[in-house]
């Protein structure tokens, strides 16, 4: 599975993903997410609103049962981290100084 990431820096988004999942065959919108200091994948879902105006959600993606939904987790996981040494975050700002210096 060949996997490229995409730096996002918006939020909790830390990165974008495309998975090679097969030859030519890509799968887009991937998400990691920074969750209380844990990454979290996201795969792409579906939505629209139903007669009753609720909004229903489809997973994009489904997997056979949750064993492979978590090697596919742990090998973009994975893949994120090493990407992520090679690449590391610029800051934009200086942390201490986002309201314009004040103290």
């Amino acid at each position: 599975m060949k996997i490229h990431f995409r730096d996002v820096q918006a939020g909790s988004v830390e990165a974008r993903a495309i998975i090679e999942i097969a030859e030519g065959v890509f799968l887009n919108e991937v998400t990691l997410l920074n969750i209380e200091g844990e990454l979290v994948v996201e795969f792409p879902r579906k939505s629209f609103q139903g007669k009753t105006k609720k909004t229903i959600y489809i997973d994009i993606v489904t997997f056979e049962d949750t064993d492979k939904r978590l090697v596919w987790e742990i090998e973009i996981k994975e893949a994120y981290r090493e990407w992520r040494k090679a690449n590391k975050k610029v800051l934009v700002y200086d942390k201490n100084k986002i309201d314009g210096g004040s103290q």
